[in-house]
Order: structure tokens, then sequence, then C-alpha cells
């Protein structure tokens, strides 16, 4: 269709626009009435193009002359049957910002200005290059459309935006010549609007061509019915605007509170602060109404005339009508607010009542999301077990735009700052193939059968192993790994609480009196409350989680246990290593189910509760222990880890000697020991080799190890050589020692082990 210019603005821009129109096509001709406006985009080159033959009663005649996209000439003047053309000129893109044209319709009401704007929305794929602007019915024309108003009023034109179509889907009065006319029914069938415009079009010489096209056109997910766009009058709350803010100084914008919130707030991961700073920056008005037959009402009043609003700021009686709407909705509900007479009801002492009529009870209800932005309130603000502003907010990403936005909106608004101290987001969880879950692809995963088949700490430990910063998947692959690693923790757990049976405060070492060992776990809980503490203060449960299951599994199960299990099972009852280990085996307990509660509360409490708690005793009632700073002893822990390395190489070495079956266990092997390092070489200064071997004997020895040594390519500088351990096997501790039946009351023992049977059975004596 033709949008002919101004015939004195284009004579004088450029000779070859006089008498010329910008072409536009639509395939919702419908939006006609609403046009106020052409896009263009300036990367697009144009030029006029004169009809210099065509057929006898053909729409586009000789003489006609049309601006159009360059590279959609050719097709544009196909499609409107022309024979010949020819192109005339070039016009800049700076001479089009300035031009204005005629609406085609400008003789059935519509005799105002149509300008030409810039938008990058705009492309030469298909069409003509330019598009028709209707700001009432599209995201792209209303944004241009607003970005350019401030420029438009300069230029005298008028920047409303008609109301063409009501909510029945007609055409209103601000459509002239179709008023009454259905765009869309009830039920999504096509109206009657498209060819009344059409005919119009038509009768007023402003089209150049028409025909059907198949294309893509919006459908409600819902109904799969079509759907139009349309402007409604709704409310808003201005984020530009000044307002007073209570506990605030002067005047601030909500935009500009927001802000300061932003910076204030700690986010969680770090980088989702880019993404709300994003949403408040791009943020327009808050538009807070809707139009439904349910939820809390705008409780307000709008003069029919006037537009004035009651209550309102200068109302003398605001506070008082709004005390009046307030004690009826806590006596009746919300619905009060559409009880038959509400208005009179509510305005009577403010509004005479013979201007009653002159008064429209609003009808639309709040945006839910304005519920939702304001639940910090009302659920903080009016319990008292509770403190305002909230610690935390946690949801998932797509909430930047939703609760937490709509949040931060309300607050700052009314209280001057954000209601919470700190923001969590995490990702969506999806199926273990990376793929949304869908039954019908068969790939969902039930958080019922998850608990019902494996019990919820089975859950809470996917969700702490997981990474939530981003999308978390699940299945039943991924599951199986977190039941192994939940087993290999309960077991830890099982060895603890068998031991501990053994365990009264009478039997507790001073850290200063234990071996050097107990010392040395004693500072691994040192540092693990500082990982612990951190990172439960930073949300970061995954690094907290990796850090107590390779304590338990590596340091733990792996070694420390594996060292003192001999000690705790055959060491007399009041050995001090014995004793120093039931010491550290309860501080690891304490530790360890303290840390874990939040994470598995379940299996803790169980664990907890198993030792002998009170009925009314909780591990969930419990703080952290608090780990004291004479534990942290960092040079044991650097001369034990370099033990822990040579472990590593003496262990390989047995190993290669049970799988070749020359030995059944370790405590059958003498290891020999070849350190020609001096810096480990002195690590093993007072320490019972064998012990931490866990063989019947072992040697270090110095010189140069044997070529057939074994040796780990990580570990420089030690290699070890097997041998048999020599002497007789004890029945108790199955050590091979020289030193079996030296005791004669105890002819298969070793004296050790002699020693820890007497004092058993001189107490079982003293107790009986």
């Amino acid at each position: 269709m033709k949008f002919p210019f101004h015939s004195a603005t284009a004579k004088k821009v450029d000779k070859d626009l006089s008498g010329a129109s910008v072409v536009i096509w639509t395939t919702t001709p419908w939006t006609i009435p609403g046009n106020r406006a052409i896009s263009f985009n300036p990367r697009i080159k144009y030029s006029v193009y004169e009809v210099t033959a065509a057929p006898d009663e053909n729409w586009a005649r000789k003489g006609d002359k049309f601006l159009l996209a360059d590279t959609l000439a050719d097709e544009v003047m196909q499609a409107a049957r022309v024979d010949n053309f020819k192109r005339l000129g070039t016009v800049s893109a700076k001479t089009l910002e300035g031009m204005k044209c005629k609406h085609p319709l400008a003789t059935l009401g519509y005799a105002f200005d149509i300008p030409l704007l810039a938008g990058d929305h705009v492309t030469d794929e298909d069409g003509t290059g330019f598009v028709h602007t209707a700001p009432g019915h599209g995201r792209d024309d209303f944004e241009i459309w607003m970005d350019n108003s401030p420029a438009l009023q300069k230029r005298g034109i008028d920047t409303v935006i008609p109301f063409t179509v009501d909510g029945d889907g007609k055409f209103t009065s601000d459509a002239p010549g179709f008023e009454g006319k259905q765009v869309i029914t009830e039920k999504g069938k096509k109206g009657d609007a498209n060819q009344a415009v059409i005919a119009a079009l038509t009768e007023a010489d402003g089209l150049i061509s028409r025909g059907r096209l198949k294309h893509q056109y919006p459908h409600s997910w819902r109904s799969k019915k079509p759907v139009i766009f349309r402007n409604t009058p709704q409310w808003f709350i201005a984020i530009d605007k000044p307002v007073q803010v209570e506990n605030v100084r002067g005047k601030k914008t909500i935009r500009a509170l927001t802000r300061k919130a932003v910076e204030k707030t700690r986010w969680v991961p770090a980088q989702s602060r880019n993404r709300i700073e994003a949403m408040v920056e791009g943020r327009p008005d808050w538009v807070i109404s809707r139009q439904r037959a349910w939820g809390v009402p705008i409780t307000v009043f709008r003069h029919k005339e006037t537009g004035e609003i009651l209550p309102n700021e200068n109302f003398e009686g605001a506070e008082k009508l709004i005390k009046r709407i307030v004690r009826a909705f806590e006596k009746h509900g919300a619905d009060a607010w559409f009880d038959e007479g509400a208005k009179a009801r509510f305005l009577k002492g403010f509004v005479k009542p013979k201007d009653l009529d002159d008064w429209e009870q609003v009808t639309d209800i709040l945006d839910v999301w304005f519920d939702s932005g304001s639940t910090h309130s009302f659920v903080l603000e009016d319990r008292k077990d509770l403190t305002w502003p909230a610690d935390l907010y946690l949801e998932g990403t797509d909430q930047h735009r939703g609760w937490f936005l709509s949040s931060l909106f309300e607050s700052c608004a009314t209280r001057g700052r954000a209601p919470y101290n700190a923001v969590l987001t995490h990702g969506f969880i999806l199926a273990d193939d990376g793929h949304k879950m869908a039954k019908s692809r068969g790939n969902d995963v039930s958080p019922h059968d998850v608990i019902k088949q494996s019990g919820a700490d089975i859950l809470r430990l996917w969700v702490v192993s997981s990474d939530y910063s981003e999308d978390l998947r699940i299945g039943q692959e991924i599951l199986k790994t977190n039941i192994d690693s939940y087993r290999k923790l309960r077991n830890t757990l099982r060895f603890l609480l068998g031991n501990l049976k053994h365990y009264e405060p009478s039997l507790r070492v001073e850290p200063r009196d234990m071996p050097e060992l107990e010392r040395y776990m004693l500072h691994r809980l040192y540092e693990l409350d500082r990982i612990v503490r951190k990172g439960y203060d930073e949300f970061d449960f995954k690094r907290i989680f990796q850090a107590l299951f390779n304590f338990a599994t590596l340091d733990l199960s792996a070694f420390y246990f594996d060292v003192r299990k001999d000690a705790l099972y055959c060491d007399p009852y009041d050995s001090t290593t014995r004793r120093a280990s039931l010491t550290v085996l309860d501080e690891l307990f304490s530790c360890l189910t303290a840390w874990l509660a939040p994470m598995l509360c379940f299996t803790m409490e169980e664990a907890w509760m198993s030792r002998g708690a009170g009925e009314n005793d909780s591990i969930h009632l419990l703080d952290f222990p608090e780990i004291p700073r004479s534990w942290k002893k960092p040079a044991i822990a650097a001369k034990w880890q370099k033990i822990r390395q040579v472990r590593r190489v003496v262990t390989g070495a047995l190993e290669i000697e049970r799988r070749e079956k020359r030995i059944g266990s370790s405590l059958e092997a003498a290891p020999a020991i070849y350190i020609d390092d001096d810096d480990l070489k002195s690590a093993f200064k007072k320490i019972n080799v064998a012990e931490v071997m866990i063989t019947s004997q072992a040697s270090l020895l110095p010189g140069k190890a044997p070529k057939t040594a074994f040796r780990l390519e990580e570990v420089a500088g030690v290699a070890v050589v097997p041998h048999l351990a020599e002497g007789q096997k004890c029945t108790r501790s199955w050590k091979i020692l020289p030193d079996i039946g030296v005791d004669p009351d105890y002819p298969d023992l070793s004296s050790r082990d002699a020693e820890a049977v007497r004092q058993f059975e001189m107490r079982l004596r003293a107790r009986d």
C-alpha cells in the first residue's frame, strides 16, 4: 500500500520525491487504522522508482513513483503487475529521517502526519524495505515509537498511541470508519475487520497489490488459537520518577535506589549480579495491572472526565479511605472490593452521592509478580520469630526477571533497600543426557521415586555434589554414583561408632600427649573447619562435600583407620596410643556429623542418636564444634604428607605381591624401603615404620636400591623391595613377630597382645 509524501515537503527536499509514495506491505490489514509511522533501516539503500508501463485498470499506473529498497524493487514491481519501470535516484537515510507521509486513509479521519523512523528491526529480506508501524499492535513498533516520542513531539507530531481494539476484539472509536468491526472473535476466529480495511484502502486508491500468503502467525500456547497484539490501558509504577521513600534522604528514583541495593546485595554465583543489573537497567516502567476475574484488586477510583485518582497524596481523606478499605479486606477478604454497592460504601463521606456516577471503580487486579514481590513484608515483618530483611532468597535463574526483580523494586520503593541480604541462583534440572525431562522421552526422574527407593539423603547428596550454578543433570547412572558415595560415608560413620562404643571421657588424652599421627588428624580437622565454614558462608556446598568426602575416604578409611585398627583392636586398654586414637575418633565423629548434618540430615541424626543422645536431643540443635587454634600443626602435617608419599610406594609394591599370591595380607610382609631423598628420610625419625605401612616388620635402608625394586614415577627417590616377615603369627593381631610365646601364660600371643589380654581379664574379674 502507498503512503504519499507531503507534496510541498517532498518537492523542497528532492524533486524525485515529489508525488512519490513510500510502499509498505502487511499481512495484518486490520492494523492500518493504528498506523502512526513508517520504519526504515539506515543501512539499506533506497531509491525512487517510476512506473513507465502498466496494464490498463492496474492499481500501479504509469507515472506513479514509489520509494523502495533497491534489493526488493524488482520483486515489488512484479507483484504490482508493472510491465516496465525506471530508477530515478537514490534517497539518503538523512533525507528520510526528516520526511513525513500522509496516511492512505487520510480522508476517512486519519489526517495526521506519518513520520519515517530509523530502526534496526527493518530488513531487506522481503517486503519493500519499509515497515508499517502501529505502536499499539507490536513490540518493535511500540519501542521505536516510544524511543522517538520526545523528538516527534518537538516536530509537532502527536505521540498518543491510539486504543483501536477493545477487549472483545472489536474496533473502537479510535479507528474512524471501522468502529464495531470484529478483528478476532473470542474463539480465535477471523472477523470482518480485515475485509473492511482492505475495501477502504481500495476505495481510497491506497493499494498497488494484494494477494494470499501462507506464513507463520502467533498462537496461544494453551488454546492453540490465533492471537492479536493490542495496547491496553494499564497501571504502571514509574521507575524513573523521583519519589520520597521512608529512611531515604531526598527524593530518589526507584531505579537509582535499586541500583544501589544491587551493589549492597551478595549475589551467588557472583556472575548473577551482571544479569540482575541488566534487568534493572533495561526495565521500563513496571506494569502492575492485569485483567482477570480473580486476584488482589487495585483499590483505587478514577474520575471519568479528569482522570483524578482516589486515594492520592493530595487527597485529605486518603489515609482514612485506605484504612476503611483495609478493614473491609480484613473482615471480608479481597472480594469485598467486588461486592455489590462497594463503590458507594467505600466512598461514603468522601464523594457526594450525586457525584458517585462520575467515578469509576477500578476492577483490575495486581500482577502476581507484585504479589510475590511483596511476600517479604507479610512473611517476615509480621512474625516475631523471623527478621527482615531475609538472609537469603533462593530460586532458579529465570527469577532474575521475576521474583528477585519484583521483590527488589517493591522493597526499594517502600523501604529504600533490598528485602534480602543475599540471593542464590541455581540452574534447571535436566535428564542425564542433557535434555529437558519428558515422560514421552522416558528420561524423567521423579524425586518421590528416588526417595522411595533410596532415601531422601541420596537426593540431598545429589544436590550438594552438583554444581548448581549450571544446569543440573540427574539420571539412574548419576544416582548410582551418589549411592556409592553415600555408602562410603556411611561406612566411615560405622567405623567411628563401632570403636566409640568403647570410649568414655575418662580415656581422653590431651593433644599435647598424643602420638604425632593423632595430632596430624587434629590438624586436618582444623583445616577442614576453615573450608566448611567458608563453604557454608559462600553456599559452596559442592566444595564442602568434596572436601569431607575425600577426607572420609582418603584420609580416614584408606589411611588413618587402616593404620590405627591394630592399636584400637589389640593394644592394652590403657595404652596411650589406643586412648589417643579413641579421643581423635570422638572429635572426628562430632565434627563430621555436625558438618554433614545440613546436607545429609537424616543420616547424621541417625548416627548422632545411636550414641545414646537424649530423647529431646538432636544434631540439628548443636552448633559446629569450635576447633582450637592449638590443633594447627603445619610442620607435622608437612611431615606426614611425606610419610604418606612413601607409603604409596610400599602399598604399590605389596599389592603386586598379593596379586602374585606371594603374600596373603600386608602383615606377612617386611618391606625394605630405600630412600635417597634426605628430606623424605628425615620424616621417619621416631616413627614406627611397620605400624604406618601396616606390615609386621619394615626397614629403612641406606644405599642404592636394586634395579628390580618397585618404584612409582610420581614419588622420586623411593624404592621398595618386598620380603617376608620373620617369626611366628600372633593369633590375636595376626602379626608375624619374633616374640610370640615370650609370655608363658599366652604361648600364641606376642608380648604386646599378652599384656592386653591380661589387662582385659583383670578388668572382667574386677567387674564381677
